[in-house]
């Protein structure tokens, strides 16, 4: 497949459930990252489907637990995952799978990494410091991943060789900006990141 003239950044929503008989290759891929970095906004802004989410309404019982110092308006969180699709082209489909950004949900990980092609982190530049335990797990895990820094509004501003610095990652980890909320900064991220998985196989 030619990514430089297939990556097409508007997803093919021809409004069906079911995938077309013409595509021969599916492969899922995670997004990860810390408690409301825009996980379940990113696969939405994405998915050719109506997104399957496992959201529930914050209750007093999690004020103690899930810090929302960084997301005060925060009112709902995943509980088990997101998941979207995203066919590319007649041949290829992606199935995004988005993890819960809580630390008492990384049994589930080890499931939903199981068969992953790759991981696409989201990072807030505002909160950096959360993203290495979400690191951690995706090493521990022996996946390949790319970094998409979440430009939220007002927000702190880093250039990517910042990001990189902070976070401490290897020369060939790629690292993007993008709004979660945005169908075609959404779609960068994510052609950045398959682009970087091909690199990687080759």
């Amino acid at each position: 497949m030619d990514w430089k003239t297939s990556t097409s950044a508007e997803p093919r929503a021809n409004g069906s459930i079911y995938v077309s008989d013409e595509v021969r290759t599916a492969a899922k891929i995670l997004v990860v990252g810390h408690f409301a970095v825009g996980k379940t906004t990113f696969i939405g802004s994405l998915s050719e489907i109506t997104p399957l989410r496992t959201e529930e309404k914050m209750t007093k019982a999690s004020l103690h637990v899930d810090d929302l110092q960084g997301a005060p308006d925060k009112v709902t969180t995943t509980v088990a995952l997101d998941f979207g699709r995203l066919t590319l082209s007649n041949e290829l489909v992606l199935y995004l799978f988005g993890t819960p950004g809580q630390q008492r949900f990384v049994q589930l990980w080890e499931d939903m990494a199981r068969g992953a092609l790759g991981t696409l982190l989201l990072v807030d530049p505002a909160r950096l410091e959360e993203s290495f335990p979400v690191i951690d797990l995706i090493e521990k895990y022996g996946l390949d991943y790319a970094i998409a820094v979440n430009t939220f509004e007002q927000g702190k501003h880093f250039d990517a060789e910042e990001i990189r610095e902070a976070l401490d990652l290897l020369p060939d980890t790629p690292v993007i900006h993008c709004d979660a909320r945005d169908q075609q900064s959404s779609a960068q991220a994510l052609i950045t990141l398959v682009r970087h998985l091909l690199d990687r196989a080759a």
